[in-house]
């Protein structure tokens, strides 16, 4: 059994990131299948056109314009995250035939990933309402696990440390979606955090 998930290859250069951006905001506009988009069409555009003037800015050696033009980049970068984790959850709440589709329809690219693979993270439901459970890959013998948690991809929340590959988390809103990750600390050092996984909290 596999699923489909919303993959973010984002070039390094700023115009492929510009022109990728505004072929998302053309898809998704008017798209009934995302009836509302976090961020809304209005303000992601804004953000593009923001980003394509201070690159301009750039591009003509304005005093200081790589700063804005990095600031701007960051906002973008961060409508696209948020939209990738709007489009993943309006395909999982959709037969899995049809969710390729949906993502394509969103100018964003797919990727199936095999359930039967361990993940570096999962997230599930607990037991009681606002609740979550996560489990992480075992990343060696002896190892401990920070986990972090998100709204916005922006501000991070961190639960305690543990020795173990599991932990719970409580006091979540019902009906948010949250963001969860998590950074294995092993005798050879911190690693890499884990790719986010996403969950719409009961």
């Amino acid at each position: 059994m596999a699923r489909a998930l919303v993959a973010l290859k984002l070039s390094d250069r700023i115009k492929n990131i510009i022109a990728f951006a505004q072929s998302v905001a053309t898809a998704m506009t008017n798209n009934p299948t995302f009836p509302t988009p976090n961020p809304p069409m209005a303000t992601f555009s804004a953000d593009i056109a923001a980003l394509s003037t201070a690159e301009a800015a750039v591009l003509s050696r304005t005093k200081g314009a790589v700063e804005t033009r990095n600031a701007k980049l960051e906002v973008v970068k961060g409508d696209l995250d948020n939209l990738k984790i709007y489009v993943q959850n309006v395909a999982a709440a959709a037969p899995p035939a049809s969710a390729d589709e949906i993502i394509a329809s969103a100018g964003m690219t797919a990727r199936t990933v095999t359930l039967h693979d361990k993940a570096a993270l999962e997230a599930k439901h607990g037991d009681v309402s606002g609740t979550v459970v996560l489990t992480a890959k075992a990343a060696a013998r002896v190892a401990a696990y920070i986990w972090e948690y998100s709204t916005d991809q922006k501000t991070w929340v961190s639960p305690p440390m543990t020795l173990e590959t599991k932990t719970g988390v409580s006091g979540l809103t019902a009906g948010t979606v949250y963001s969860f990750r998590v950074q294995a600390l092993t005798r050879k050092g911190l690693q890499n955090w884990s790719q986010t996984v996403t969950l719409l909290v009961q």
